[in-house]
C-alpha cells in the first residue's frame, strides 16, 4: 500500500511543509478515530483536466468502533457522492455533514467533511464516516466522547491541530480505550471514563474526580499544567503507590479567538504500565546478575591464571613451560570475553572491543626482543553474543601465536600481522581474514591435515562449535597489496580466511 508521502509526492502540488503537517496528523488521527467511534480517510487534491479531484491518501479505522470498510481505499479516488461535500468544506473552509450511500450498505451514512488548515489554506479534507443505523441510544461516555472529536475538529479546521511545537511521542502515549478525563478550561475534571476511574481507584483515589482539578485530586497536575501553558501534549509517567505506574498525556483542546488562542478544555489519557514497569525492573536485575556472574568468573579465570604461571616457574622443563603459557593465554583470552560482557548491556559484545585488547594482549606476550611483530585490527565485525565470540576469541589468538611461531621464524625484525573484521549482511556471517608478511606457507599445506596443538584447538572450534570454515594459504601479491603489506621486498605471506555464520 502506497505511503502519504509517496501519494503527494506523485499526484498533488503540495509543498514539503504542507506534508509534513499531513504526516503530523496521521500520527494522532487514531486518538480522533477512537473518539469519533467511527472511520477516517483523508484526502488530498490533485488536479485534473476535470477540475479538482480527491485522492485517499490515508485512512485509519476506531478501535472503539466498527469499520464500514473491509478493505483499503488508500489511492483511490472519492466517488460522485463523497466529492460534493469535501469540495464544499475545501472551497468554504467551514465544516460540512451529509449523507452517503454506499453501494453494500442499505442505510445511508453519515459524513462529516473537516477541513485541514495549515497557514491559513486548506491543504486537504479529512472525512468522517459512519452508519447511520445505531443498535442504542449513545450514553455519556459516547456522547462526551464525540463532543471531544468535534473540539478537535474546529481545532483542524482553523490549523490548530496537529499541533506546531514540541509534540510528545504519540506512539508510546496510552490510547483513549486505556481511560480518559476530561477537563475544563481551568483544569477541572468534566468526566472520567469507567477506565479512568478505575486507574484511579488502583492509585487510591476513590472520591469522585468530577469537579475537583488535578491539584485536589493530587493526580497528573503537572503534566496538564504544562501542556496547558505549552499549548502541546505532554507525556509523564507517574509513579503511585501501590507499585502502580500510570503512563499519562495531558492534551490540550485549544480555540482560536480574535486576539489570541486560548485553552478551553483538556484531555488526559492514561494507561496503567504496572506489570510492563515490573518487568523492566525485572530485566535490569537479571541484566545487573548476568553482568557479576561474569565479573566473577573473569576473577576466577584470573586466579586461575595466576596459579599457573606460579606453576610454571617452578618447572624445570622447557617445553612444560611453554605448555604452561599457551594454557596462561587461552585463559586470559576467554576472561578477557568475560570482562568485556560484564561491561555490556545483554548477552551480545560488540567484537571489535574484544579483538582490540587481544591484539594487545599478543603485542605483550608473544613478541620478544628477537622477533619484534606488529599487530593491527582493521574493521568492525558487529556484535556477536557471547557463544561465538569466547571460542572466536581463542581461535585468533592461536592463529596469531600460529604467526609467531612460524611466520617470523628468521627474526626478521619487520614482521606485520594485520586482522581483517567485516560483516556479511547478505549470507549473515562473520568474515575474518588474518594476513602477515612472513616467510609464507607451503602450496600443499591443509589446514585439516594439521597437527600441532595450536591448529587442531582452531579447525576444531571454527568447524565443530561455531559451524564455520578455514582456509589457509601462501599470500598473493594482490593480497599483500590489498592488506598495505607489499614493500616491494618480494615477501610472500600467509592467509588464514575463516567465514563464521553468526545466527
Amino acid at each position: 500500500m502506497p505511503t502519504l508521502l509517496e501519494l503527494t509526492s506523485e499526484h498533488t502540488a503540495l509543498s514539503d511543509d504542507e506534508v509534513v503537517h499531513l504526516t503530523s496528523l496521521i500520527s494522532e488521527w487514531g486518538m480522533l478515530a477512537d473518539f469519533s467511534f467511527s472511520d477516517l480517510l483523508l484526502y488530498v487534491p490533485v488536479a485534473s483536466a476535470g477540475g479538482t479531484n480527491w485522492l485517499t491518501a490515508s485512512q485509519v479505522r476506531a478501535a472503539t468502533g466498527q469499520t464500514l470498510y473491509q478493505s483499503d481505499l488508500v489511492g483511490e479516488y472519492a466517488d460522485d457522492t463523497d466529492r460534493p461535500f469535501i469540495a464544499a468544506a475545501a472551497q468554504s473552509g467551514q465544516i460540512q455533514k451529509g449523507e452517503i450511500t454506499l453501494p453494500y450498505l442499505e442505510a445511508p451514512v453519515n459524513m462529516t467533511a473537516i477541513p485541514v488548515m495549515h497557514e491559513g489554506k486548506t491543504i486537504a479534507v479529512l472525512t468522517r464516516e459512519v452508519s447511520t443505523v445505531s443498535g442504542r441510544r449513545p450514553g455519556q461516555l459516547e456522547r462526551t466522547y464525540l463532543s471531544i472529536f468535534d473540539d478537535f475538529a474546529n481545532m483542524i479546521a482553523t490549523g490548530l491541530f496537529p499541533y506546531a511545537g514540541r509534540v510528545a511521542d504519540s506512539s508510546v502515549a496510552p490510547r483513549v480505550g486505556d481511560g480518559v478525563i476530561v477537563l475544563d478550561g481551568s483544569a477541572r475534571v468534566r468526566y472520567a471514563s469507567p477506565n479512568a476511574v478505575s486507574a484511579l481507584h488502583r492509585i487510591g483515589i476513590r472520591a469522585n474526580a468530577v469537579g475537583q482539578s488535578l491539584a485536589e485530586l493530587g493526580f497528573a497536575q503537572d503534566a496538564a499544567r504544562v501542556s496547558f501553558e505549552r499549548r502541546e501534549p505532554v507525556v509523564e509517567e507517574l509513579d503511585q503507590e501501590h507499585d502502580v505506574t500510570l503512563l499519562v498525556r495531558s492534551i490540550p483542546i485549544l480555540k482560536r479567538g480574535a486576539r489570541a488562542t486560548n485553552v478551553i478544555g483538556g484531555v488526559v489519557l492514561m494507561r496503567d504500565v504496572s506489570e510492563l514497569r515490573r518487568r523492566d525492573r525485572l530485566i535490569l536485575t537479571k541484566d545487573a546478575t548476568i553482568k557479576e556472574i561474569h565479573h566473577r568468573v573473569k576473577n576466577n579465570l584470573q586466579t586461575i591464571s595466576s596459579l599457573l604461571r606460579l606453576q610454571g616457574r617452578r618447572l624445570s622443563s622447557d617445553e612444560a613451560k611453554d605448555a604452561i603459557a599457551d594454557s596462561v593465554r587461552r585463559i586470559r583470552t576467554i576472561a578477557l570475553v568475560h570482562e568485556t560482557l560484564s561491561r555490556e548491556p545483554g548477552e551480545d559484545v560488540a567484537f571489535v572491543e574484544i579483538v582490540r585488547p587481544l591484539i594487545q594482549l599478543s603485542q605483550e606476550s608473544l613478541q620478544s626482543s628477537d622477533r619484534p611483530v606488529r599487530f593491527e585490527v582493521r574493521g568492525d565485525g558487529g556484535r556477536l553474543p557471547a557463544t561465538i565470540a569466547t571460542p572466536l576469541s581463542v581461535v585468533i589468538l592461536e592463529l596469531l601465536q600460529n604467526v609467531v611461531d612460524h611466520a617470523f621464524g628468521d627474526k626478521r625484525r619487520d614482521g606485520v600481522v594485520r586482522v581483517f573484521l567485516a560483516r556479511d549482511t547478505d549470507d549473515d556471517a562473520l568474515h575474518i581474514r588474518v594476513i602477515d608478511n612472513g616467510v609464507g606457507v607451503d602450496e600443499q599445506f591443509d589446514i585439516s591435515r594439521a597437527t600441532g596443538l595450536g591448529l587442531s584447538i582452531v579447525r576444531t572450534l571454527v568447524t565443530t562449535e561455531l559451524g564455520g570454515t578455514i582456509s589457509m594459504r601462501p599470500a598473493s601479491n594482490a593480497d599483500l597489496v590489498d592488506a598495505a603489506l607489499d614493500d616491494g621486498s618480494g615477501q610472500v605471506g600467509t592467509v588464514v580466511d575463516l567465514r563464521i555464520p553468526t545466527e
